[in-house]
């Protein structure tokens, strides 16, 4: 399902007060992202016990039940998870990966809120969640009957939302600082092919590893646990911001002439994190017209010019990465200053031999 209007985490509590509380809602999102977490703890917040059924482990009797004889008449009797005495959640996570008749089985106990017999005592809820197709996640189609059942409620990650609530949860601090420096870097689309991929659950699976080991983690596991959990290019990125953590590398000290770039092959992780540091750094403070650039601004442009040479000289595609346009082919960087960078390069490069 395509989403037309999507909602951050911090506006999800407030939404299925208003809606859950009278209408099923189904809650439309990435893998990762929260939305188990997010139900869960809303159903904390009014009191109730939350009851998960996961639409992939359940066949049609898991909810109807099985047929008992009473008074010369067969009976279905739901499963005792779902028949309750007491008012409570019902999360059906992964609704829409369940397979058709398990679909049909919740017709009824999403629109009527009963099973046979037994109904859902008053003050219970219905939440459904799942995966959407375009993430390459197991979907299948939910038929129009029980689209028109739900109320759809489409989930995006938010940075700003996952570092507040990361904060008082226990996030390794090496997560919570490089990630409000790339907060891009949070989650990204999953790929076509069987790898791992950033999203708010792996950066918490990477921070329990980050726990676990202690500050002393060596490099190379390091590398192996980042890599086993984030997209490729943010593993590198995080492994690079890592090293400068431990080492006397830092974006700052090399615009203040303090520190050169890293030239040893084994750092080239760190090199790549430096670039994308100092990329963003000019995108940040080099305005969009020269008109507008101010007297450190200019020193910052001739600074950035002398650091792009520097940095050609020990490995040119990462010098290039630095001046590249963004994945839709748009400039990062501003015009004027690309154009005096592609001017002024070959006489920085002659005073520098």
């Amino acid at each position: 399902m395509q989403a037309a209007v999507t909602v951050t985490p911090a506006r999800v509590p407030e939404l299925l007060l208003g809606l859950a509380t009278v209408r099923p809602v189904f809650l439309w999102g990435a893998p990762g992202i929260g939305k188990s977490s997010l139900v869960r703890e809303f159903a904390e917040s009014l009191g109730l016990e939350c009851v998960s059924l996961i639409g992939t482990q359940l066949a049609p009797e898991d909810l109807i039940g099985v047929p008992q004889i009473r008074g010369g008449r067969s009976v279905f009797c739901p499963p005792e998870a779902i028949a309750r005495d007491e008012p409570y959640c019902l999360f059906l996570d992964e609704l829409n990966a369940a397979t058709p008749d398990v679909q049909k089985a919740f017709y009824s106990l999403i629109l009527d809120r009963r099973i046979g017999t037994y109904e859902l005592p008053k003050g219970s809820i219905v939440i459904g969640a799942g995966n959407r197709s375009t993430d390459n996640a197991l979907a299948r189609p939910i038929a129009s009957a029980l689209v028109n059942r739900l109320t759809h409620v489409h989930l995006e990650a938010s940075a700003k939302d996952w570092l507040a609530w990361a904060a008082g949860h226990g996030i390794h601090p090496w997560i919570l600082d490089h990630l409000t420096d790339r907060p891009d870097h949070l989650w990204s689309a999953p790929p076509k092919t069987e790898e791992p991929f950033s999203s708010p659950r792996s950066w918490h699976m990477l921070s329990d590893a980050l726990h676990s080991f202690g500050d002393g983690i060596d490099e190379q596991t390091l590398k192996v646990v980042a890599h086993g959990t984030l997209t490729p290019a943010h593993a590198v990125a995080f492994c690079g911001y890592a090293k400068i953590v431990r080492s006397r590398f830092g974006i700052e000290a090399i615009l203040k002439g303090d520190a050169g770039w890293p030239h040893r092959l084994q750092d080239r992780d760190l090199l790549y994190y430096l670039a994308e540091s100092f990329r963003g750094r000019l995108v940040k403070e080099l305005p969009a017209s020269r008109e507008h650039l101010s007297p450190s601004g200019r020193q910052t442009a001739y600074r950035a010019k002398s650091l792009l040479v520097q940095l050609a000289e020990i490995s040119v595609e990462v010098a290039q990465s630095v001046i590249a346009p963004d994945t839709d082919g748009n400039p990062l960087l501003p015009a004027w200053f690309l154009i005096e960078a592609a001017r002024d390069m070959p006489r920085l490069v002659e005073a520098r031999q």
